[in-house]
């Protein structure tokens, strides 16, 4: 090979490579809206807020672009109202859910928007968005979820026995959160279930020694 085409070449590589250094160091235009918001959640779940937000405002970013561009899929206002929700502007996960809804109805925007009913202490209306979505998708990634939703309504509502009920299949579908045993306790407890009560405390412990309520807890119910 000449020396020309040989410098050439090596010219060509070294712009090949300083543009992905340049990308990987300056920002994130190399990720997509859904993989911004991962990895925004990986860093969140590592106790990394201050690098999860980036990633998060670029996701919140490239929605926009999307919804003011007219290419705006139901994935786009799926993933900025998760973020939104994140960051618990749960008004503005409202006003774009119903903006996405209008456009395609997907159940993920109903159960976010039920969180955030839920949080803006609507609870007639968050009650109404998570029997919706447990409705239309009873084997959905969120539907645990929802049910502890629907269990907390009832419960900060004094309706103890609906709560025991929506509690209950919350940790059918995910048997191994101990704060949800916890909360399932308490409603057995206020509907004077103290038997009950009790093996929902102990089995909270069982899963989180360290869940101190649900000791607290256990020891009031049993002293009667």
């Amino acid at each position: 090979m000449k020396l020309c085409t040989m410098l050439f070449v090596l010219c060509l590589v070294n712009q090949s490579v300083f543009a992905q250094t340049t990308a990987s160091v300056s920002g994130f235009q190399p990720y997509s809206a859904l993989q911004n918001y991962q990895i925004g959640r990986e860093l969140e779940g590592r106790n990394q807020m201050n690098e999860a937000i980036p990633y998060y405002n670029e996701a919140i970013r490239r929605c926009m672009d999307e919804i003011s561009s007219d290419t705006a899929t139901s994935e786009s206002y799926v993933i900025l109202s998760w973020i939104l929700a994140r960051q618990e502007r749960y008004s503005e996960v409202i006003q774009w859910g119903e903006r996405g809804l209008r456009a395609n109805t997907d159940y993920r925007l109903i159960e976010t928007m039920g969180e955030a009913y839920f949080y803006l202490k609507d609870y007639e209306r968050a009650l109404s968005f998570m029997q919706r979505y447990v409705n239309a998708v009873p084997q959905g990634s969120a539907t645990a979820t929802a049910y502890f939703f629907v269990g907390e309504i009832y419960h900060l509502t004094g309706r103890f026995f609906h709560a025991d009920i929506a509690y209950t299949t919350a940790v059918k579908l995910n048997p191994n959160n101990s704060s949800w045993w916890y909360r399932l306790g308490l409603s057995r407890e206020g509907a004077g279930e103290r038997v009950h009560a009790i093996k929902a405390y102990e089995q909270a412990i069982k899963l989180n020694p360290r869940n101190q309520q649900a000791r607290d807890a256990l020891e009031r119910a049993r002293r009667g």
